[in-house]
């Protein structure tokens, strides 16, 4: 019996996989493999952890659902919490696997792992297969090379539009084989630090982690509640859980896939409607390409203080100035009101992440890799190719045609929460 390690990371599903295709094609049986890394209960630079409890939670929720999945076509899963490098090492030993197969990702740091895993897994006798599955466009059918991707969104939409095609998905699995002994091991209650707070009533939605919960959030959306055909209209809401589809805590785990969005965006059009809403959900998953390729692109730019412009200097970090906008006050009702939603719940609106961003680097001139550090520990959809292509895009440093943009809380509030609604809603209590 020949075995193959399936290395997952931020492809938490079963449905569009290309990963466990090749690596049922090769071997008689798998075994998944997820690592907690350690890296995420370190300490940042501001007094927080990298992951925080409510972030923590949804993915602790997702790798179980994709475990349960597994478990329910007869595969056991293997859990471990550490160093992804070590443990993917110690797996292949124990297993006596022949080949490794897994998803590219597009950040140094991560693209650091890959590096260190294929090396040992290698000098070991292994196989390494990696492919490319986090994206709507595979960057082979892109009309130009990465290193000559174009630094203003709408040249890339334009050309890909014109030129590029998404791929069909690759299907869910039938009969699978697994290896009897795998074992699960969860981050520890001291890893995990403060519990996760109770689910708050103002929420947006109880979002809850894993494929099962990312598909069923889709098909009511679409679907059951037939709220496609107004995206466009509502996207820029503020309160409750139909004014944008609130996809993306599921993309960012890879518990949704892109591909699988927009092929579903497709047989909306063919079998209700299709309008300028149907496609701005799409020209949205065009922006999360187009950060994901950025990041590819600019490597560790994207995470210095000049951003990917490397045109000087961030703002001095101000701790002061800092947790007032975490908490929430600022006493500038319209930030103060989004960020305490997202202290609460994990979650914002993406008009309030724009307002607070801005608020952060231009009216409180603090350094915007704090901000984008809050962010990575707090936001459930946290992923750090459009956490920090957005900051480099808010603060000046990254792929904005124009300079110097910056958000009036006051009008915006006045555009979008005319009546106070959102601002009394979480306002100070």
């Amino acid at each position: 019996m020949t075995t193959a390690i399936l290395w997952l990371r931020n492809d938490l599903r079963l449905h569009d996989h290309e990963a466990l295709h090749r690596a049922l094609q090769q071997a008689d049986t798998i075994v998944p493999f997820y690592c907690f890394d350690k890296r995420l209960f370190e300490d940042t630079p501001y007094g927080f952890k990298r992951c925080g409890a409510q972030r923590l939670q949804f993915l602790m929720q997702s790798v179980q659902s994709l475990q349960q999945a597994f478990a329910a076509k007869g595969v056991g899963m293997e859990i471990t919490v550490g160093n992804p490098v070590q443990a993917l090492q110690d797996l292949a030993e124990r297993t006596g696997a022949k080949w490794m197969f897994y998803h590219r990702e597009a950040t140094t740091e991560e693209l650091a792992d890959e590096a260190a895993v294929v090396k040992n897994l290698q000098s070991a006798g292994l196989e390494c297969h990696g492919f490319w599955g986090s994206t709507l466009f595979h960057p082979e059918d892109l009309p130009f090379p990465l290193a000559r991707l174009p630094e203003v969104f709408t040249d890339f939409r334009k050309r890909t539009e014109r030129e590029a095609q998404v791929r069909e998905l690759w299907p869910v699995p039938g009969k699978m084989q697994g290896i009897a002994g795998c074992q699960q091991v969860w981050p520890s209650e001291k890893q995990r630090g403060e519990a996760p707070s109770p689910s708050d009533p103002r929420a947006v939605l109880a979002f809850e982690g894993g494929e099962a919960a990312g598909l069923a959030r889709l098909q009511r959306y679409f679907w059951e509640e037939d709220r496609l055909q107004e995206y466009k209209e509502t996207r820029n809401g503020l309160i409750g859980q139909g004014y944008s589809s609130k996809f993306s805590p599921w993309l960012a785990v890879g518990a949704l896939s892109p591909r699988f969005i927009y092929h579903e965006i497709q047989r909306y059009e063919r079998q209700r409607i299709s309008n300028q809403s149907t496609y701005w959900l799409i020209f949205e998953l065009l922006w999360r390409d187009y950060f994901r390729f950025v990041a590819h692109k600019h490597g560790a730019a994207l995470f210095q203080a000049g951003g990917i412009k490397q045109n000087g200097q961030a703002h001095p970090y101000k701790a002061k100035a800092l947790e007032l906008w975490k908490e929430g006050r600022t006493k500038q009702a319209f930030i103060d009101a989004n960020m305490r939603e997202l202290r609460a719940t994990g979650f914002m609106s993406n008009r309030g992440r724009q307002n607070v961003a801005s608020y952060l680097v231009h009216h409180l001139k603090c350094d915007w890799r704090a901000g984008a550090a809050w962010f990575e520990h707090t936001l459930l959809d946290y992923d750090p190719c459009s956490n920090y292509g957005n900051w480099n895009y808010l603060a000046g440093v990254g792929n904005d045609p124009r300079e110097n943009r910056v958000f009036n809380p006051e009008k915006q509030a006045a555009n979008y929460d005319p009546q106070g609604e959102y601002q009394r809603l979480w306002g100070a209590s």
